[in-house]
């Protein structure tokens, strides 16, 4: 069974102006889709071919390892976005950010702080722990909380690789960052806090 390229859950444009549909175009129609292509060339024929992304996350490792996090990962960064964002969370979830950072204010602070400094290419995550704890948590080039066995449930994530961002705020990451907080999807971040 081969792995197919997820369509977006919203139209190109709908992220503007915070993220352009020219980056879309590259970074879902592009780089997410080449990650899904060689994903398919390293599973065909295989073992691998009939397991599920978190299978293949779970057991590989090299190219594999990368190929699949990255489809996984790009996957739940779309879903971490929407055009309805700029709110804040509410319910438990938002009980949860307050208890482990202070206040949400000071989590966006403590956020953008670890994306910021999160360097080369990577992901910024917000985690639940196994223990219900709240975590801001890096992970370098294609890594993933799901990966390692923690018991870490990923909220929401904010892709830090330059492609995300480059053609719209070029080398600015923290522009991107401040900008980022006008997407974030609390409706499916609070999913994944209740599940």
């Amino acid at each position: 069974m081969a792995f197919e390229l997820p369509p977006l859950p919203y139209e190109k444009n709908a992220l503007e102006p915070h993220i352009s549909a020219e980056t879309l175009e590259f970074h879902h129609g592009k780089h997410h889709n080449a990650y899904v292509t060689k994903l398919n060339e390293l599973t065909a024929g295989t073992e691998n071919e009939s397991k599920s992304l978190e299978e293949i996350i779970a057991s590989a490792e090299g190219g594999l390892f990368n190929q699949a996090a990255q489809v996984w990962n790009h996957t739940f960064y779309w879903n971490s976005l929407t055009p309805n964002g700029a709110g804040a969370p509410s319910g438990d979830l938002a009980a949860a950010i307050d208890s482990a950072f202070g206040s949400f204010e000071e989590f966006k602070n403590q956020f953008n702080a670890k994306a910021t400094g999160n360097f080369g290419s990577g992901w910024t995550w917000l985690v639940k722990n196994s223990d219900g704890s709240l975590e801001i948590v890096n992970t370098d080039d294609a890594d993933t909380p799901i990966a390692h066995g923690k018991g870490q449930t990923p909220l929401f994530t904010v892709d830090v690789w330059e492609h995300a961002y480059y053609v719209d705020y070029r080398n600015a990451r923290p522009k991107y960052l401040e900008s980022i907080w006008n997407l974030i999807n609390w409706d499916f971040a609070a999913a994944n806090f209740a599940a």
